[in-house]
């Protein structure tokens, strides 16, 4: 079958897709899923670099989420059946035509949502949800500060906070990034190009600040954030992909009372699945109803994968990239 292959760690351009041996049967609590279309995650750009919390020996297939079709599943496996559609989450090896996965990681998707959609759902929207629900305990009426808020994770927290009721304040890069979060529901907009946050989150706020904010950007827009929040603000740290990690002035935390709390959905994979298979049956209702609506901006085939992922580490996207591998019949 076939399959991206990262022989060496690098770039997006030292990838290529190749032919692997097809995975063999399930075993005791594993589904074989045929794939349909694989979500592009910055992740990703981390794992084939060498520079992720687990770098695979080589070599390795990257990917981690997918949907597709259940073709195949293990003694003990009841939630699915083959024929099924799903989404997944999975540590890698989603670049590929088929994959076997545990069954705590599958979601069974909506009837009339698209593989493409489906297939870069479940880490944006799990951290996205996650992350405001969970850690920062976010709610109707308080303001949530978004940065980087036209991209996969971002996005999805301008939809997740306006969900949960809150006052969205989406900050991003480019005058037409911003006008994607202001369809996707943002109630505020600032470029942080040609405006400065934290003037502009006081003057929005008049004189006050944000209660949450939500940074998968890091650098210089964490920074800003420390001084244009509430008493009592959450800081929930996503990632980095501004490339810089901040180090936190924690005499700012004590006079504020500020708590700046990290987020990492995927270790909920392993130590809650119950949480987060509950957390799904309430996003996919949340779909249902129309207050999510994700944004795949780019699809790209598998063999163009490199291009897809230098498109994302280049930060010209906005939503979600997807590759596709067939369809979905």
């Amino acid at each position: 079958m076939r399959a991206l292959l990262c022989t060496e760690f690098g770039g997006p351009d030292r990838l290529a897709v190749g032919d692997v041996p097809t995975p063999g049967a399930p075993g005791a609590g594993e589904v074989l899923i045929e794939v349909a279309a694989a979500g592009v995650n910055f992740a990703d750009l981390l794992m084939i670099g060498g520079q992720y919390q687990e770098k695979p020996p080589l070599p390795f297939t990257p990917g981690l989420e997918i949907a597709g079709i259940v073709r195949g599943c293990g003694a003990g496996v009841t939630r699915v059946k083959p024929g099924d559609r799903v989404a997944a989450a999975l540590d890698r090896g989603g670049f590929a035509e088929q994959v076997v996965v545990r069954d705590t990681d599958i979601f069974p998707i909506p009837a009339d949502m698209d593989v493409a959609t489906a297939a870069g759902f479940v880490i944006a929207y799990g951290t996205a949800h996650g992350a405001l629900r969970w850690r920062a305990d976010l709610k109707a009426g308080e303001v949530l500060l978004v940065h980087g808020a036209a991209g996969g994770v971002g996005l999805t927290a301008v939809e997740v906070g306006k969900a949960l009721g809150a006052t969205v304040i989406a900050t991003a890069g480019e005058r037409d990034k911003l006008a994607v979060a202001k369809a996707h529901g943002a109630d505020h907009l600032i470029d942080y190009r040609s405006e400065n946050i934290r003037d502009r989150v006081k003057e929005i706020c008049n004189g006050g600040g944000a209660d949450v904010v939500f940074d998968p950007v890091g650098g210089t827009a964490f920074e800003a954030s420390l001084r244009c929040v509430n008493w009592g603000a959450r800081l929930i740290v996503i990632g980095f992909a501004g490339g810089q990690v901040p180090q936190v002035p924690a005499n700012i935390l004590l006079v504020k009372n500020i708590a700046a709390i990290g987020f990492y959905w995927g270790s909920y994979r392993q130590r809650q699945p119950a949480l987060v298979a509950a957390q799904f049956r309430e996003l996919f209702d949340w779909w249902r109803d129309g207050r999510l609506k994700p944004l795949v901006s780019h699809r790209f085939d598998l063999a163009a994968a490199p291009a897809a992922l230098a498109l994302l580490r280049e930060r010209k996207s906005t939503g979600k990239v997807v590759l596709t591998l067939r369809d979905e019949t």
